[in-house]
């Protein structure tokens, strides 16, 4: 085992970052630099930044990403939340309880935390604001609830983390997300009726099959998304990567033919939106190739496995401090960089305690979508931020106590698999 490259690679990575670098830029810069150090040739860090893109399953995230903004500036938003507002709207705290269903529902469309916060955020917040929710209280739900849309398919996060592992099954991860996701959103809603109550922030209006049923006419377009995603993926009527295609094509019939409400100002907006996401992803996959290459010739997995061993036997307290590295992380890290980095690096561990990938996958993703409402880097909060006029320091403050229900769903998700596992063995998956 070469230590004095492994503190180069490491070294370099760290203080790129540190000099304000690009993460992706960290990456390749001390892998190719690495690599020189170590004799071999320097075509090995093109070949790597190649192979990491070079495959019919990623096609499937820019679909996916296109999809999502489609959806998001189509007009999906506000049919979505007049759907969650029929369903539990008449409860206390009906505008938060609101807030966390439509997050449910615009998740499985977006697959994006982001996209979610901003979108519904925007509507929501200022509704709540009006009927005399506090503006951190709506936020920090906003926030959370977001998180929702990385674990219910379909999840562009989900296909990155598919292909940091090797090429899992894309199907199963969706399947194994779901679950989890709604497991949150009750969470989250059974605290915020809680402050609710506690705060004494009112009810919405009395139930009504009527405005259900109307709401339902009005969403369906919108939800048919999901429907093809997940029924197709399912049941192999198409793989992910052409029933993301599909999905796009049918997001962007729905906002022009149907909901009538993307303009073409509006697609030049949702395209160049779309370009910047995916030129972010794709640039942290490729410069993933050559980093992991380095990574795994240098045997640097080995050498974690033996240090985490060393600190303890019980897969109890693994589990927790791979969580605690992961959570840590995420204050500092953005969410694909975190997948592409640590999935080579921890997946073997957790492969040797017996814990399955497809579970590692999704609370992965739950770890990641907890840095994204973590400061200093948390690009949630900041939009959270935005909407509401409060510095990042007050709707910390005011998020944590959403954070420690989240921790805990973590929790449930790290030590139950049947909570991730359960549902793609049904379906046969696994």
């Amino acid at each position: 085992m070469n230590i004095t490259a492994i503190i180069l690679l490491l070294g370099l990575f760290f203080l790129i970052i540190l000099l304000s670098g690009h993460i992706s830029y960290a990456m390749i810069g001390a892998s190719a630099i690495t690599i020189l150090y170590l004799g071999l040739s320097p075509t090995q860090v093109i070949n790597t930044l190649v192979d990491g893109i070079d495959g019919f399953t990623f096609l499937a995230i820019p679909f996916f990403i296109l999809a999502g903004d489609l959806m998001s500036n189509g007009g999906i938003s506000e049919r979505l939340i007049l759907l969650a507002n029929a369903c539990v709207g008449w409860m206390r705290g009906g505008l938060a309880m609101v807030n966390i269903v439509a997050s449910i529902f615009f998740g499985g469309i977006s697959g994006s935390a982001t996209a979610d916060t901003a979108s519904l955020g925007a509507i929501l917040i200022p509704m709540m604001r009006k009927q005399g929710y506090d503006d951190e209280f709506s936020a920090a739900v906003t926030m959370t609830s977001s998180v929702q849309g990385m674990l219910i398919p379909p999840s562009h996060n989900m296909i990155i983390y598919a292909m940091a592992a090797g090429g899992l099954s894309v199907s199963a991860l969706f399947m194994a997300g779901i679950v989890p996701g709604l497991l949150l959103g009750l969470a989250l809603m059974i605290f915020s009726y809680y402050l609710s109550v506690k705060r004494h922030y009112p009810k919405g209006e009395a139930f009504s099959l009527r405005n259900l049923l109307s709401a339902v006419k009005q969403s369906i377009w919108g939800l048919g998304t999901v429907i093809i995603v997940v029924v197709g993926v399912v049941f192999g009527v198409f793989t992910a990567t052409e029933s993301a295609a599909i999905a796009c094509l049918y997001a962007l019939l729905v906002s022009t033919l149907v909901y009538k409400e993307l303009t073409p100002r509006g697609m030049y907006s949702v395209v160049k939106s779309s370009i910047k996401t995916l030129s972010t992803v794709l640039i942290l996959i490729a410069a993933s190739g050559p980093f992991g290459f380095c990574i795994t010739y240098l045997k640097i997995p080995a050498l974690v496995v033996e240090l985490l061993l060393g600190l303890t036997q019980s897969k109890f307290l693994l589990l927790l401090l791979i969580n605690v590295i992961i959570l840590a992380l995420g204050t500092i890290l953005g969410m694909a960089s975190i997948i592409v980095i640590v999935t080579p690096i921890l997946l073997p561990i957790l492969l040797n305690i017996g814990l399955s990938s497809i579970q590692f996958g999704v609370m992965l993703i739950l770890n990641c979508g907890i840095g994204l409402i973590t400061p200093p880097v948390g690009g949630v909060l900041f939009i959270g931020s935005g909407l509401t006029g409060k510095s990042i320091e007050q709707l910390t403050k005011h998020t944590f106590p959403f954070l420690v229900v989240m921790f805990i769903v973590l929790m449930l998700v790290t030590y139950v698999p049947a909570f991730s596992l359960a549902l793609p063995r049904a379906l046969g998956l696994l």
